[in-house]
């Protein structure tokens, strides 16, 4: 597909979000090359020190997150503005984390959040090979999150459907919302 002709007519920001494995920087990558804007993947803004306390099983706290969602929201907003578009692919698990990043950027952001079966997720999580984070976390992402409300600017996908169903479903909102 042409990246021009599928690319909208503003600057836009959109994060592909929801618990790890559920398929976020799959999704947004593939995103981000049909738009033909920049990807962001938003385990590169995390500290060592969290990335740390990943890989040793134990959860993130919101003081371990302000600083990464700051971090992350101002390269969102700076990539949207500098190349009119850009794709990050996050966790945003909580209503509060999806405002700070808002506000970081300085300019809306369409979410559109994976969400799905806890055993599809696990299962995936068990196959994937050479990541932080392990499957043992997951709980704890199931308890932090919290599914977008109306008012939040998000579309909810079901992740149970294959790759191209979603990216196909989530360019045609992405089109609807920045065109």
């Amino acid at each position: 597909m042409d990246p021009v002709a599928a690319a909208p007519h503003r600057p836009f920001a959109v994060i592909v979000m929801g618990v790890s494995g559920s398929g976020k920087s799959t999704i947004g990558g593939r995103l981000a090359e049909i738009l033909g804007v920049p990807f962001l993947e938003g385990d590169q803004f995390h500290p060592k020190a969290n990335i740390d306390k990943m890989t040793a099983g134990i959860p993130l706290h919101d003081e371990d997150r302000w600083p990464w969602l700051d971090r992350l929201g101002e390269a969102i907003g700076q990539a949207a503005r500098a190349k009119g578009g850009v794709v990050n692919a996050s966790s945003a698990l909580k209503r509060s984390y999806r405002a700070r990043l808002v506000a970081a950027a300085g300019m809306p952001i369409r979410f559109i959040c994976l969400f799905g079966d806890k055993e599809l997720i696990a299962s995936r999580l068990q196959k994937r090979k050479g990541h932080y984070m392990p499957p043992a976390l997951l709980d704890s992402q199931l308890a932090d999150f919290e599914k977008p409300l109306p008012s939040e600017n998000a579309l909810i996908l079901d992740l149970g459907s294959d790759v191209e169903t979603l990216v196909a479903e989530a360019l045609a909102d992405i089109r609807a919302y920045a065109g």
